[in-house]
């Protein structure tokens, strides 16, 4: 399984960049939204990486490739990317279901807008600009599954967490269902009798959604610095 992540930096333009890494102990399948290894497939590590607010490449996955060669990660893995500092990753745990979310809310968003317009919170904002302007968006989670699912379980999980998540945004005020580059990673083994449900009220997906939104929900409140605000040069 995975173990519990690492806190590490690696040097960028003449700083230290905060990333944390994940290792499994042994290939996972994983379903992932994220710019490495996303789709459907085996992995063996994921990688979370803070990212200044300048962060101008379009090249993310092959930075991230990058990033896990640096660590001498082997084999496929999951890259995510985030303005966020990494270090404030919150982690909760239901019924064998791990959760770790880092939540930068500053962007939120309406799925279904019909122009990029930042939606009116319903209460005071719990997130707010920061001295210069920049607000920082991005919720990145990565899930662990103790048990083995099937694909469309897999599938069905993604949304059962991202649910989750449009839950702790509302609960915390805001009328959004996200930012326009949330990512979600779920993974679990590979061997045994595949669960084939992920939903909601299913064996699995139940603790999975409770997980998912109190680390969301953890996450979120308070003021929202960039990590490059944080450690203006």
């Amino acid at each position: 399984m995975l173990t519990e992540p690492t806190l590490t930096s690696r040097r960028e333009d003449g700083r230290d960049v905060p990333l944390l890494v994940w290792r499994a102990d042994r290939p996972l399948l994983a379903v992932s939204s994220a710019p490495l290894g996303g789709g459907i497939g085996v992995r063996n590590w994921v990688v979370n990486a803070t990212v200044p607010m300048s962060y101008h490449r379009d090249d993310p996955a092959e930075h991230l490739a990058e990033l896990a060669g640096q660590l001498g990660l082997d084999g496929p893995g999951v890259g995510l990317l985030t303005g966020v500092d990494v270090a404030d990753v919150v982690a909760r745990t239901d019924t064998g279901v791990r959760v770790w979310a880092t939540v930068g809310l500053g962007t939120p968003l309406q799925a279904a807008e019909s122009a990029p317009v930042e939606p009116a919170p319903v209460e005071p904002a719990p997130v707010e600009p920061t001295e210069s302007g920049t607000r920082v968006g991005t919720v990145n989670i990565v899930i662990q599954m103790p048990a083995r699912l099937g694909d469309a379980a897999l599938v069905n999980a993604v949304a059962t967490a991202t649910e989750a998540k449009v839950q702790a945004i509302r609960d915390l005020g805001l009328a959004a269902t996200g930012t326009p580059t949330d990512a979600v990673t779920v993974l679990c083994p590979v061997d045994g009798a595949p669960a084939a449900y992920g939903g909601p009220r299913s064996t699995w997906g139940a603790p999975l959604a409770r997980a998912v939104h109190a680390a969301v929900l953890a996450g979120g409140p308070g003021l929202v610095v960039p990590w490059s605000q944080r450690h203006s040069a």
